[in-house]
C-alpha cells in the first residue's frame, strides 16, 4: 500500500483544466459506475464525519471510499482522506490525503455547472466564503477561459479577500470587486458561488435574485427560499439532494450527467433563474485518486482524456 501525502499530489502539478476534463468524463460515467449516498454522523458545535464509497467498473477497475470530517476549531475545518482499492483483485493499494482533491473536484465541479447552466449574457460573478474550494473554482474557470474576462465580486470577511485577490495575481483575465454585504454581493450578479461551510440563516432576499442568474451553493446552506421559486435546480446525484426539505416543491429537477449526456435541456433562455446543488460525490473522489495513484506508480503522466467533439462547454 502507498501512503500518498499532500504534498506528492501537489508534486504531481495537475492543472485545473485536466481537473475541469476528469469531473466531465466522471459525470458521464456515472450511470456505470455504483454510487451509495453518503453516510453522514453529526456531533455538537457543528462537527460532522461523512463517509463516501463508490465503485468504479471496468476499464478504470477501483473502488474506495472517502472519509471526510469537519470540525470548526481545526485549520483547516474540513479534512479527508481516502481509501483506494483494486476492484479486480481487492487489494488496498493507497491511502491518500483528501484535502487537495476534495478542493479541486469541488471547484472543477463547481465550474462545469458555471459553463454549462450559466446564463449567455454572463458577465459579473460573485464568491462568498473565500477558502480553498473558492480559490480551485476560480483557478479552474480562469484557465479554462484564457480569452475570457471576468468581472469577480468578493464578499469582505475576515480580511479572506485580501489574501483571495493575492493568489489570483497570476491571472490577467480577472478584475475583483469588494462587497461589504451579501445584497451588494447578490444584486445584479449573473453568477453567485457560495463556498460557505455553515449558514442558520438564508443569505438572501428573493428579490435580490435577478432574473437569468445560476446560484451555485457549493455546500448547499444558506439558499433554500431559491429552492421554491427558481426555474430549475440539477445536482450531482439525486440520492444527495432528496432528503432536502423543499426537494419535492422544487419546479423541475435533474442530474448534470442527463444535460451532459444531452437527455435534459439545461438552461433553455436567459431568463431562468437555475440553482445547481453540486457539491462533489464520491465518484469525482475515487477517479482523482485512481489517477493520481497511477502517475505515482509509473512515475509518469497518465494518459489525459480526450475530449469529445462536441462541446458542452467553452
Amino acid at each position: 500500500m502507498k501512503i500518498i501525502s499532500a504534498q506528492q499530489i501537489a508534486g504531481l502539478a495537475i492543472s485545473p483544466v485536466e481537473c475541469l476534463q476528469w469531473i466531465e468524463y466522471c459525470f458521464r460515467i456515472k450511470y456505470n459506475s455504483v454510487l451509495p449516498p453518503k453516510i453522514s454522523i453529526h456531533a455538537p458545535g457543528e462537527v460532522f464525519f461523512n463517509t463516501m464509497p463508490c465503485y468504479l467498473p471496468a476499464p478504470e477497475s477501483f473502488f474506495g471510499a472517502k472519509l471526510v470530517s469537519r470540525f470548526p476549531n481545526r485549520t483547516p475545518a474540513l479534512q479527508s482522506e481516502i481509501l483506494l482499492y483494486d476492484a479486480t483483485s481487492g487489494e488496498l493499494l493507497a491511502l491518500l490525503d483528501g484535502d487537495w482533491i476534495t478542493a479541486m473536484r469541488t471547484g472543477a465541479v463547481a465550474t462545469l455547472a458555471i459553463k454549462m447552466l450559466r446564463s449567455t449574457q454572463a458577465t459579473v460573478y460573485a464568491f462568498m466564503g473565500l477558502g480553498n474550494t473558492a480559490r480551485a473554482t476560480l483557478s479552474c474557470l480562469l484557465e479554462s477561459s484564457p480569452t475570457e474576462t471576468f468581472h469577480v465580486k468578493l464578499l469582505a470577511y475576515k480580511h479572506q479577500e485580501e489574501s483571495f485577490i493575492e493568489r489570483m495575481s497570476q491571472y490577467n483575465n480577472v478584475r475583483f470587486t469588494i462587497c461589504q454585504s451579501t445584497q451588494e454581493l447578490i444584486t445584479e450578479s449573473d453568477v453567485i458561488v457560495s463556498c460557505i461551510t455553515v449558514a442558520t440563516d438564508l443569505i438572501g432576499r428573493d428579490e435580490w435574485f435577478k432574473e437569468g442568474v445560476l446560484v451555485v451553493p457549493v455546500h448547499t446552506r444558506g439558499f433554500q427560499n431559491c429552492d421554491l421559486f427558481f426555474d430549475k435546480v440539477y445536482a450531482d446525484d439525486t440520492q444527495h439532494v432528496n432528503n432536502f426539505k423543499y426537494f419535492n416543491r422544487f419546479q423541475k429537477f435533474d442530474e448534470m450527467s442527463q444535460v451532459l449526456l444531452h437527455k435534459s435541456p439545461g438552461r433553455e433562455n436567459n431568463t431562468e433563474r437555475i440553482l445547481s446543488y453540486n457539491i462533489g460525490i464520491a465518484l469525482h473522489d475515487i477517479y482523482f485518486a485512481s489517477e493520481i495513484y497511477k502517475r505515482t506508480i509509473n512515475n509518469t503522466p497518465v494518459l489525459k482524456w480526450e475530449k469529445p467533439q462536441t462541446k458542452f462547454w467553452v
